[in-house]
């Protein structure tokens, strides 16, 4: 097996990581990434059966459990209780009584909220060049979260802020001073929210918090614990990626010519599923196997780690023709940026309902939109976005 350097926080592989999928392509099914001391694959046939069979989870086994550093305590209490991160019997209990509550006709009930906020954000903008990202990406998909869950709107920039410490915990640039700011978000957050799950017990409201404390499954009911970390893991997962996928399809359209294909109701959810496969938001997911398991002549043993490259398998030519080229008329083909099997994500329908109404809703209302200085993204690798996106009318 081949081993390749590449640093995660290298400026070049920062802005352009697609390079490096390919040269890893082409060392095989699996290659040896140095700088993380960790067996990759960019291919999507092997992802796509690491993530079905089930003798590869997120859960490490517990004897090979590292000790958790004492002053990330507090965030590894609420991982703890994160569906992402458990293996059945405990997700499927998990994962069954969020699904009663998050259901797609509540999910669908958001549309008008979609559509009234983008507008709203819309007219918020300021005449001259803007930041989409701050302006537009980053509080829609929070603020429709907020709603969701019932937490007051005008919180929207305090969980943001909490979120973005917490996702620090995943990034490679990850450092002591990161890790005790996601611990101490981490602990306020679950704070805030122990009091609100409070509240509502006593005060049901038509909300998503209200409908988690009630859902159950066979008798059984969430803690308020796992009640707690799913709202966080809800709120993180569900605005993160799209505020990302949001500036990146954006950028895509607009360096591609390809605003009309979004503008047409017959082509947006095709386009909206090309964004989502050329240039997704989460590049890495691990996987740890509990036995010996071969997969395409590679052994794996228990407690050894596998990165499933997302990116680089979306861009498989063994997958999809012409990988390299954004093509808003490719037929659909289902891609690995939800991942798939047992941890699909739960926020893919929500995701796409706010990307299919919210795009189109933008090029409309700003039809001459156009790039105002060059796309700069961010170093927050394994995600993928802008840290701006300055656009002009």
């Amino acid at each position: 097996m081949q081993s390749l350097t590449q640093s995660p926080t290298d400026p070049a592989f920062v802005q352009n990581p697609y390079p490096f999928y390919e040269r890893a392509r082409a060392a095989g099914p699996f290659f040896h990434w140095q700088d993380y001391d960790l067996i990759c694959t960019p291919r999507a046939a092997a992802a796509n059966a690491i993530f079905r069979d089930r003798r590869f989870g997120r859960e490490v086994p517990s004897e090979l459990a590292r000790p958790i550093a004492p002053h990330t305590a507090s965030f590894y209490a609420v991982e703890a209780h994160s569906m992402l991160e458990l293996e059945p019997p405990r997700h499927t209990r998990l994962r069954s009584l969020v699904l009663r509550a998050f259901t797609s006709r509540r999910i669908a009930g958001l549309h008008g909220d979609v559509e009234s906020l983008s507008h709203s954000l819309i007219d918020a903008l300021p005449e001259g060049d803007f930041d989409l990202i701050t302006g537009f990406a980053q509080p829609l998909p929070v603020i429709i979260i907020a709603r969701l869950l019932g937490v007051p709107e005008d919180m929207a920039g305090q969980l943001l802020r909490w979120s973005n410490a917490m996702v620090g915990m995943y990034q490679a640039r990850r450092t002591y001073a990161m890790e005790l700011a996601a611990s101490d978000a981490a602990r306020d957050f679950a704070d805030f929210l122990r009091g609100y799950v409070e509240q509502r017990r006593k005060a049901p409201a038509d909300d998503l918090i209200t409908q988690l404390i009630a859902a159950e499954s066979e008798g059984e009911r969430l803690s308020t614990d796992e009640l707690i970390t799913t709202c966080i893991l809800l709120l993180n997962a569900g605005h993160e990626a799209t505020v990302h996928t949001i500036g990146n399809g954006v950028k895509t359209l607009l360096e591609t010519g390809s605003v009309a294909q979004i503008l047409s109701p017959d082509t947006v959810p095709r386009v909206v599923e090309e964004i989502l496969r050329f240039d997704p938001a989460l590049h890495m997911f691990t996987r740890t196997a509990y036995e010996t398991v071969e997969v395409m002549g590679h052994t794996f043993r228990r407690g050894d780690q596998v990165g499933l490259l997302l990116a680089a398998t979306n861009r498989d030519p063994q997958m999809w023709d012409r990988p390299d080229q954004f093509l808003p008329e490719r037929p659909d083909k289902p891609n690995l940026t939800f991942g798939a099997g047992l941890h699909f994500c739960v926020g893919a329908p929500l995701a796409r309902l706010e990307l299919q109404i919210a795009l189109p809703i933008l090029f409309r209302r700003l039809p001459g939109l156009h790039l105002a200085e060059p796309p700069r993204y961010g170093d927050v690798y394994h995600f993928h976005g802008l840290e701006r996106l300055v656009l002009a009318r």
